[in-house]
């Protein structure tokens, strides 16, 4: 795929990796919107950036329409790019001590939001018989750790649902990638409390621009080549490969 000229849309995009996502398609010549929850975060992004901004809930179904209408009708209803990175941890913690309501919204925004975005995306990009969708997953979805257990489901469902929607959309034309990453320098590793990323191990740890390349790469691959899943981590994390 050509990216310059192709319009993008960029879940979660105005923090980290989504952040260094909108940056580097941008670079390359996309047409960028990003959506997130926190409309100061997205103006502030959107102004470093040059692109375009949408306030928008991944788990409600009406703000995705909203989305998808500016995108569409800005583009003559053309979408060649979807990245599903908007996630949250919500709560790390033994899920007998999470509430009913943490449970839930975590797997609305990890799982049940890309899935929403992919349903449009997937009707849009049938018709015109092509397009890439990309979501970001986690290492939780492949490893077990005390206290991720609802976020590691979440995930793990999303990297499952990718492999389903890559059969159901490659007759179209369509590629579908799961990006699985672990540890990046990203406010996330904050938000959960990993108190092993200070400042040393963070600098050694994905940056939101080396994503945004990585995803530029794939995007920019051969439409006849498709990578369904690929793993990238720091070699400062243990991760013992089983």
């Amino acid at each position: 795929m050509e990216i310059k000229g192709k319009a993008a849309i960029v879940t979660g995009g105005s923090k980290g990796f989504g952040y260094g996502i909108a940056s580097v398609l941008k670079k390359s010549g996309a047409d960028v919107w990003i959506s997130g929850r926190d409309a100061t975060a997205l103006e502030s992004a959107a102004e470093a950036l040059g692109v375009k901004t949408i306030q928008a809930d991944v788990s409600n179904g009406k703000d995705w329409d909203k989305v998808f209408a500016e995108v569409t009708g800005a583009t003559g209803g053309r979408l060649d790019i979807l990245v599903n990175n908007a996630g949250a941890g919500v709560a790390i913690a033994p899920v007998h001590e999470q509430s009913d309501e943490a449970i839930i919204s975590s797997i609305n925004i990890n799982l049940t939001g890309a899935i929403l975005g992919c349903r449009r995306a997937g009707l849009i990009m049938s018709r015109q018989n092509s397009g890439i969708i990309i979501n970001i997953s986690s290492v939780c979805a492949l490893y077990a750790w005390p206290g991720w257990s609802v976020y590691t489901a979440a995930k793990a469902g999303l990297s499952k649902f990718g492999h389903g929607l890559y059969t159901e959309l490659r007759p179209y034309g369509v590629r579908v990638t799961t990006i699985t990453p672990s540890w990046g320098a990203t406010e996330f590793g904050s938000a959960a409390k990993l108190s092993k990323q200070d400042t040393e191990i963070a600098k050694k740890c994905m940056q939101p621009e080396e994503m945004g390349k990585l995803v530029a790469e794939i995007c920019a691959m051969p439409g006849h080549l498709v990578v369904p899943d690929i793993t990238v981590q720091p070699m400062v994390q243990e991760i013992i490969p089983c």
